[in-house]
């Protein structure tokens, strides 16, 4: 069989498929918001395009590396992750400016804003998926005691990144490893009767940390080292019309454009409600408006293809690295687009999360095309482990 027909037999041309569909939602949609005055004359459609663009080619790359490569170099890439957040906090302004009360980015010549949480979430995807795997290697035979040391391997996996991303600080992003790390814990085989008390400990204390923001915030402040502008999200979030002038503004404004989309919406670019940085976080209010529930409930049904698709990929695979690795990612997807939408309709509080492959961004998109990199990677070697051994071929 010849190389380029194999590469096609192989290819994930589904997932493909799907994610030029994201492409073209996000064109449309960035198109849209762009037409605004406040943008000026900043043409983020072409920027967008061309970090899709890029985004395929790494995609195209990542795919060609097999998940055992991965998985022997997740270490490495798990370390360089920590060591970017350890420099963004000794970095000085000049290259890593506070924007918002947050230093979380650097500014570096000619390649722009890169955010090393960005980066790090996928890191630790990998790091997570190796641990897991090379834990239940060694350990063929399951105990309490060996459930307890994997379960805390993974939480120290996970201290060390969402604390220097607390620190930066960033809540919206310290989330995104907390549900990564759930969905991984729920696969990994850990017997519930650890994971009952654990879990039910961790939902316990997230009541409480709500509960002492909205009665006690002085007390997080000095404990925890959260800022105001944090408590204000959920103060707006819980009654958004009292800070309808500050923190609860843009809420409003989205719920308002996204109920006056009703069913079948404004139409394409007739959108009314001022949101600012509408390209960005808020997006989603754009296909409420001008698409209405109709056209927002096609952009959901989106996302469930790409989500079903990646599971039934870590169904098909051998691997059990491959297999976290796509827990992994299936996680970190789907607490980003619940949470960025459930904060458009203020279902929950406003953290600044992007929505996945339709919001505008740099680095932030690559990174997670480079996430979708390994699901395309063990897709494409994993029919290289199908027929291992056929002499017909």
């Amino acid at each position: 069989m010849k190389q380029s027909e194999r590469f096609t037999d192989r290819f994930d041309w589904g997932l493909l498929f799907i994610l030029m569909g994201f492409c073209l939602i996000s064109l449309i949609g960035i198109w849209s918001a762009q037409s605004m005055e406040q943008y000026g004359n900043t043409n983020f459609v072409l920027r967008q395009a061309i970090w899709y663009g890029v985004g395929f080619v790494v995609i195209l790359g990542a795919s060609q590396i097999e998940p055992d490569v991965y998985k022997k170099t997740a270490p490495y890439f798990y370390a360089v992750g920590i060591l970017l957040l350890i420099g963004i906090a000794l970095a000085p302004e000049s290259i890593a400016p506070y924007r918002n009360g947050a230093k979380r980015w650097f500014d570096l010549p000619l390649i722009g804003t890169v955010q090393p949480s960005e980066l790090m979430k996928t890191f630790y995807i990998l790091m997570l998926a190796y641990i897991v795997s090379r834990h239940q290697e060694k350990f063929i035979i399951k105990n309490l005691k060996h459930d307890t040391w994997l379960l805390g391997k993974i939480l120290l996996a996970a201290f060390v990144p969402v604390s220097l991303i607390m620190n930066q600080p960033d809540l919206g992003t310290s989330l995104v490893f907390i549900a990564i790390s759930a969905g991984v814990i729920i696969v990994s085989g850990i017997s519930w009767k650890l994971l009952a008390p654990v879990f039910g400990l961790a939902a316990g204390g997230g009541i409480t940390i709500l509960g002492l923001v909205v009665y006690k915030p002085e007390w997080l402040e000095q404990t925890l080292g959260l800022q105001q502008y944090q408590f204000g999200r959920v103060y707006s979030w819980l009654d958004p019309h009292s800070y309808q002038t500050s923190e609860g503004y843009n809420l409003l404004q989205a719920m308002s454009a996204i109920g006056s989309g009703e069913m079948f919406g404004r139409g394409y670019q007739s959108g009314q409600v001022y949101i600012p940085e509408q390209h960005t976080d808020f997006i989603f209010s754009i296909f409420g408006e001008e698409f209405g529930f109709i056209g927002s409930s096609i952009l959901v049904a989106w996302f469930m293809f790409l989500i079903y698709h990646i599971i039934n990929v870590a169904t098909m695979t051998k691997s059990p690295f491959s297999t976290y690795l796509c827990v992994g990612i299936v996680g970190m997807l789907t607490f980003q687009v619940f949470q960025n939408i459930g904060m458009t309709i203020q279902l929950l509080p406003i953290t600044g999360l992007t929505l996945p492959f339709v919001s505008y961004g740099g680095s932030s998109l690559l990174i997670t095309m480079f996430s979708i990199g390994l699901i395309f990677s063990v897709r494409y070697h994993h029919r290289d482990y199908m027929f291992e051994g056929d002499s017909t071929l």
